[in-house]
């Protein structure tokens, strides 16, 4: 696999990781009973981006990490979704 396509896919997991990351902890200002005037009750008490930009980094490593496995090792790539996936095939 080229570099380039390799980035390109760590790239969109970890974005897509980082949507999945950003409600883990979250306490609302409301739920702290602290909303400041001139924002929503549900906007973050605090906001913790160091955590979460860690947090989704190694989440998101660990994923590419198996689909580089599967793909190096096992030959496994998204054209064979539709054989290791029951059900696929026939739609």
């Amino acid at each position: 696999m080229a570099i380039l396509s390799g980035l390109a896919v760590y790239f969109v997991i970890w974005w897509l990781t980082l949507f999945a990351v950003l409600p883990i902890g979250l306490r609302t200002q409301d739920e702290e009973q602290n909303v400041v005037p001139g924002t929503v009750a549900s906007a973050p008490a605090r906001f913790r981006a160091l955590r979460i930009f860690l947090t989704t980094t190694i989440v998101s490593a660990v994923i590419y990490g198996v689909w580089y496995i599967a793909e190096t090792y096992f030959g496994w790539s998204f054209k064979d979704l539709p054989v290791l996936v029951p059900g696929l095939a026939e739609q």
